[in-house]
């Protein structure tokens, strides 16, 4: 295992550069991929949240429908090793680079493969997405938490009706989720020391902490702190995915209940470039099936009649953005690749002096502190452990809240891609809020402060797990996704949220906003549209 150091912590991305620098040579010449054309009813592209919904509603409506997925499949299972730790990577923790991609993973330089964590290269933010079957849900913590009223009105569209998502689609998330806050025994385990300074530091602020609500089985994590399972939860090392199984991703719920009705085909390592709208008015999906090196194996040209996006924000954004600049779909909304947001993420780190949090800090991130009294300028602030090897006197902690979307993606025809745009001005003021937030908690006077040094690794490490918008309901989309003046066009997924879930992270959100779009769909263009 390469050494670690606090510097490897903070900086470590940089080596992500070094590598790529290194893997500019020519590859060697491969025989054209062949061509073949393909006719489906329905087409979905994407396996996260908006997409293993959308998947499981058309297969429930007795839909046959094709799910692309560029990305592998991730099977898990209790003592396995699907995936790399964050501190020893290896090729399976980035996708098609040549090194690492998460910020602190130590340097490394590998034969680029299909793995898990894609960094999306933007001009001031990168966005971080999960590569493979069950899309973000593979690498994310886990928060599944719910926008009060007053919060949800600040930052939603007004088309939505927080009442209705409230009584229906949060709770239908919630059953399939099976959400579940961190038990006492757990919490009181010696690998969770960075979680209970964390909430006394907050009562002692006078501001309490909560327990975050995680679609997690926690005798899994029982039996990883009895040296049953080998850790993975424990020492929260999950940002590469999870081993052990116990989390309730979406290639084991939505999307396997999709493939159960024998309606559905999921495909993994086929990669959607572009989209296009043919005279007859039906949907063409251009596609790439590759190998797990992205070398391509063959072009098909997919016709469809209803075609869903669910790409996540930054890969159904990109489509858009490049079949309006390309003349594809040229009379898309003017509105496609704007209002688009990060959910105001920062991650800070907090360095306790004298009170280390300790090494192989327990997670996932599981407690946390809510500031919605005022609710255009909510917050959010979750300590999250870090699976250091060594003790290194530093955990983390993370903030996000309500952001104004004023980030936009712009065709590049150099790279033909679309490119975000965004400036940290953008989220100056929500900023400097959260880090108030955090030193109201961590160190209230000028001693406490002194000895509880944070640092805002944002500022010089500017990426988000939380992309939202680029096809807002309202400016490109209906409320149920239908985009506009396009027949079968369908957005399902984070792109349809300006900028914020209403201070909480986005998961829950996103999955219930494509049940409630789904519902308009199914309701009115099944038989008809498709």
């Amino acid at each position: 295992m390469p050494t670690l150091t606090r510097r490897t912590f903070l900086a470590g991305a940089a080596a992500a550069g070094g590598a790529a620098a290194l893997h500019l040579g020519t590859r060697p010449a491969v025989a054209a991929p062949a061509a073949r054309a393909d006719r489906r009813r329905a087409v979905v592209i994407g396996t996260g949240f908006g997409g293993a919904v959308a998947a499981a509603r058309l297969a429930r409506a007795g839909v046959p429908a094709l799910v692309l997925e560029r990305g592998v499949r991730w099977p898990v299972r209790p003592g396995g090793d699907t995936f790399p730790l964050m501190f020893s990577p290896d090729r399976r923790a980035s996708w098609l680079t040549p090194g690492p991609v998460l910020t602190g993973s130590p340097p490394a330089v590998w034969k680029p493969w299909t793995g898990v964590l894609d960094r999306v290269r933007g001009i001031g933010m990168d966005v971080l997405c999960g590569a493979g079957v069950g899309g973000g849900s593979l690498v994310y913590h886990g928060m599944t938490m719910q926008p009060s009223a007053a919060t949800f009105a600040a930052s939603m569209p007004a088309e939505l009706d927080f009442e209705r998502f409230d009584r229906d689609h949060y709770r239908r998330v919630e059953s399939v989720l099976a959400p579940a806050t961190i038990p006492d025994d757990v919490l009181a385990h010696a690998r969770y020391r960075s979680s209970r300074q964390f909430l006394r530091r907050a009562e002692e602020a006078g501001t309490p902490g909560f327990r975050v609500p995680l679609p997690l089985d926690w005798n899994v994590v029982r039996r990883e702190l009895r040296g049953e399972l080998p850790a993975s939860y424990s020492t929260g090392d999950v940002l590469y995915g999870a081993n052990n199984g116990g989390k309730n991703t979406v290639d084991r719920t939505w999307v396997a209940e999709a493939e159960a009705s024998g309606l559905v085909e999921v495909a993994p390592l086929h990669r959607a470039t572009d989209v296009e709208r043919d005279r007859s008015g039906r949907w063409v999906v251009h596609t790439e099936r590759i190998d797990t090196d992205g070398v391509v194996l063959e072009q098909i040209r997919i016709v469809t009649d209803a075609l869903f996006l669910a790409a996540g924000s930054a890969g159904t954004t990109r489509l858009l953005v490049k079949a309006r600049a390309k003349g594809l779909v040229p009379d898309l909304p003017d509105g496609v690749g704007t209002r688009w947001g990060n959910n105001g993420d920062r991650i800070f780190t907090w360095t306790p002096v004298g009170e280390s949090p300790g090494a192989l800090q327990g997670g996932p991130a599981c407690v946390g502190v809510r500031d919605w009294s005022d609710p255009a300028r909510a917050l959010t602030v979750i300590q999250a452990g870090v699976p250091f090897p060594v003790d290194l006197g530093t955990t983390t902690v993370i903030g996000y809240g309500i952001v104004e979307p004023r980030g936009e993606f712009r065709y590049d025809p150099v790279r033909d891609d679309a490119v975000l745009h965004w400036s940290q001005a953008h989220d100056a003021q929500l900023t400097r809020d959260i880090a108030a937030r955090i030193r109201r908690i961590v160190g209230g006077d000028l001693v406490t402060g002194l000895l509880n040094p944070t640092l805002d690794t944002t500022a010089f490490e500017t990426t988000t797990y939380h992309p939202l918008g680029g096809a807002t309901i309202g400016d490109v989309c209906d409320a149920a996704g239908r985009v506009l003046g396009q027949r079968g066009l369908y957005v399902v997924d984070g792109a349809l949220i300006p900028g914020s879930t209403g201070a909480c992270n986005p998961s829950m959100t996103v999955a219930a906003l494509a049940e409630y779009a789904m519902d308009g769909i199914l309701g009115t263009d099944l038989g008809t549209v498709f």
